[in-house]
C-alpha cells in the first residue's frame, strides 16, 4: 500500500482552517489566497481519502470526526516540526523561538511575573507570550493548541488533560480591619454564618467557594457578587461583607487605599493546588516542558514544602 504523500503546507493550512473555523480567516492569518488554503485542504483530503472538514455556506467550517482525530494529533506534530527546524538552525545552542502559555485570572498577577523572569534568565532566546483566561477558556485554548500549557487550578479537569502540581493555595478569611473577629489568628466560617459575603463570582470559582461552605452547613448570605478579584477585596476594606479567597498579596492595602485582615480559617479545608495542564496525548516541545520545570521552582519558592 503507497504511503500518503502530503507537504508541510498542506498540513499547516490545513491546521489554520481548522483552528479557525473559516477558510478566508485562514487565509489572513497565514497571508496567503482563499484559493491557496482550499486547495491545499483539498489535496490533503484527496491524498489521504476522508473528508477532514464540513463547509458550511454560513456556519463557516467544522470538522467531521475524523477530521478531530487528525487535528489532534497533528497540532504536536507541527509544534515539534518547527522545534525541529529551531533546533537544526541552532544546532547545540539555547531554546529559541515563541511559548505561548496560558494562565488562570486570578492566578496570572501572582505567578506572570516570576515565571516569565526565571524563565528569560534560563532561556533569553524564546519569547513568552502569556494568555490570560478563565478555565473554559483555557481549555479550549489547550485543545486548539493556542498554548501548549496553562498554569491553572486542580478542579474542573476532564481526562484529556494531564498536570504537573506546582504549589498550591489554601482558603483563607478576609476581613475589614473593625471585624469583631479581626483579631483572632483562626477562625471557623460558621462563625459568619450571619455576616454578608462579598463572593468572587468566575464560572469555575463560585462552584468552589460554594462548596466550602456546603462542607460546614451554612449558606452563605451573599451582598454582593463579582468577577474582580481586586474588586472583592475593595468591598471588605469598605465594609460591605468579608470574603474567602486563595491568594494572598504581599501586602493589606487595596488600589484605593483601604486596609484589610487576612485570618487562617481554623477548618479543615483542603488547599487548592494549583497545576501545570497539558493535553495528554500531545508531546511537549522543549520550551514548553523548560516552562513546567519553571512553574516547579517558582511554586517550590512560593510555597515551601513538597510540590
Amino acid at each position: 500500500m503507497k504511503a500518503p504523500s502530503f507537504t508541510l503546507v498542506q498540513l499547516r493550512y490545513f491546521a489554520a482552517a481548522a483552528e479557525l473555523g473559516s477558510m478566508t480567516a485562514a487565509a489572513r492569518e497565514l497571508v496567503v489566497s482563499q484559493s491557496a488554503v482550499s486547495t491545499a485542504v483539498a489535496q490533503l483530503e484527496k491524498e489521504l481519502g476522508v473528508q477532514l472538514l464540513l463547509r458550511h455556506h454560513a456556519r463557516g467550517l467544522a470538522l467531521t470526526p475524523a477530521g478531530r482525530v487528525f487535528y489532534s494529533e497533528l497540532r504536536g506534530f507541527l509544534a515539534h516540526s518547527q522545534e525541529l527546524a529551531d533546533s537544526a538552525t541552532n544546532a547545540g545552542r539555547e531554546l529559541v523561538g515563541t511559548l505561548t502559555v496560558g494562565c488562570f485570572d486570578t492566578l496570572a498577577p501572582f505567578w506572570l511575573p516570576h515565571l516569565v523572569a526565571r524563565y528569560a534568565e534560563q532561556h533569553p532566546a524564546v519569547s513568552v507570550e502569556a494568555l490570560e483566561a478563565q478555565h473554559a477558556a483555557l481549555k479550549q485554548s489547550l485543545r486548539s493548541g493556542r498554548c501548549e500549557v496553562a498554569l491553572m487550578y486542580a478542579y474542573e479537569l476532564d481526562e484529556d488533560f494531564e498536570t504537573t502540581r506546582v504549589g498550591s493555595a489554601p482558603p483563607y478569611l478576609l476581613l475589614p480591619p473593625g471585624h469583631r473577629l479581626a483579631h483572632r489568628t483562626h477562625v471557623h466560617l460558621a462563625e459568619l454564618a450571619e455576616d454578608p459575603v462579598v463572593m468572587l463570582e468566575l464560572p469555575d470559582t463560585s462552584t468552589y467557594f460554594h462548596s466550602l461552605f456546603k462542607e460546614v452547613g451554612v449558606e452563605p448570605r451573599v451582598r454582593h457578587r463579582t468577577a474582580g478579584y481586586e474588586t472583592v477585596r475593595s468591598m471588605v476594606a469598605a465594609g460591605h461583607g468579608y470574603a474567602v479567597l486563595n491568594q494572598r498579596p504581599a501586602h493589606s492595602h487595596t488600589y484605593g487605599g483601604g486596609s484589610l485582615v487576612t485570618v487562617a480559617l481554623a477548618d479543615d479545608f483542603p488547599a487548592l493546588d494549583v497545576v501545570a495542564v497539558r493535553m495528554k496525548q500531545a508531546r511537549l516541545t522543549r520550551k514548553a516542558e523548560a516552562f513546567v520545570q519553571v512553574c516547579r521552582e517558582i511554586g517550590t519558592l512560593m510555597f515551601p514544602g513538597p510540590a
